[in-house]
């Protein structure tokens, strides 16, 4: 035989080795992604040679990257504090209004049109039996905004309370909100501002933060629509947390004076906004 015929059969040889072997290989492959993917058996001609050990479906699953991902976070701490802030820190010429006691159906759906006409967000502290019939309007706070906070079930005197009932007031208030606005409360206001060290421990084991408040309008007192509105601007700072209500009585002269101090406080260039949480 001649040196190019032995050669040319040589590299032919080649060729054909060359080309079953890659069959294989696809072969095998094909029983790979069937696998992964859930798909029946692929319909193809049994290769030849020794019958290959059957492997099993669970030597081809996909194994979890653990490596990858978002790093957890830390637990977000609350402090416990021994007086509750009167004022908020913030840039510029910046208020807190805040409305106590509701939600009230005869007077907190006026408040929220008068806070939606001029595009401000303010806070309500709310008492768990008036959320139980006030669902709704927990559902529009949440919409438009607004930070709702805790303010106990019944709205008692917490200093004469027991622990077990200041947890009980806080923590029934907590799951309502939670139904009805979609979150937990981050804030709670004690009843009358009187604190107590079990009301902020308490409160802190339950994920909140007091605050009071720097201007009171005593519009419980219904003191006339002209005395609450000089109140809150003769008290405006950058800073000041002001107190009203929204329900606990006749709050129909705090719907009125809302509508007279508000546009004057955003004409003299105050900021109306929500406090933001500061975490440990």
């Amino acid at each position: 035989m001649k040196k190019d015929q032995l050669l040319t059969r040589l590299l032919t040889r080649r060729r054909a080795l060359i080309a079953g072997a890659g069959a294989v290989g696809a072969a095998a492959t094909a029983g790979v992604i069937t696998t992964v993917t859930g798909d029946g058996p692929a319909a193809s001609a049994p290769a030849a040679g020794p019958k290959a050990r059957p492997v099993r479906s669970s030597a081809y699953r996909l194994q979890p990257v653990t490596g990858y991902g978002p790093p957890r976070a830390a637990p977000r701490r609350t402090l416990v504090r021994r007086e509750a802030p009167l004022k908020v820190s913030g840039r510029g010429r910046t208020m807190v209004l805040t409305f106590d006691d509701g939600p009230d159906p005869r007077f907190t759906p006026d408040i929220l049109d008068t806070l939606a006409e001029y595009d401000v967000r303010a806070m309500f502290f709310v008492c768990g039996e008036m959320v139980a019939g006030g669902r709704k309007l927990l559902a529009r706070m949440a919409d438009e905004g607004h930070v709702v906070g805790n303010h106990t079930w019944s709205h008692p005197l917490l200093t004469r309370l027991t622990r077990r009932r200041i947890r009980s007031e806080m923590e029934r208030t907590s799951n309502v909100i939670e139904d009805a606005y979609g979150e937990r409360p981050e804030w709670f206001r004690a009843p009358y501002g009187a604190w107590n060290r079990a009301a902020f421990q308490i409160g802190a084991e339950l994920g909140m933060e007091p605050l009071g408040w720097t201007v009171d309008t005593l519009d419980w007192t219904t003191p006339g629509v002209r005395s609450i509105a000089n109140r809150v601007e003769h008290g405006a700072a950058p800073g000041v947390v002001v107190l009203s209500h929204d329900a606990g009585g006749d709050r129909s002269q705090s719907v009125r004076a809302l509508r007279r101090y508000l546009p004057e406080l955003l004409d003299s260039g105050y900021h109306v906004t929500v406090p933001r949480r500061h975490y440990a």
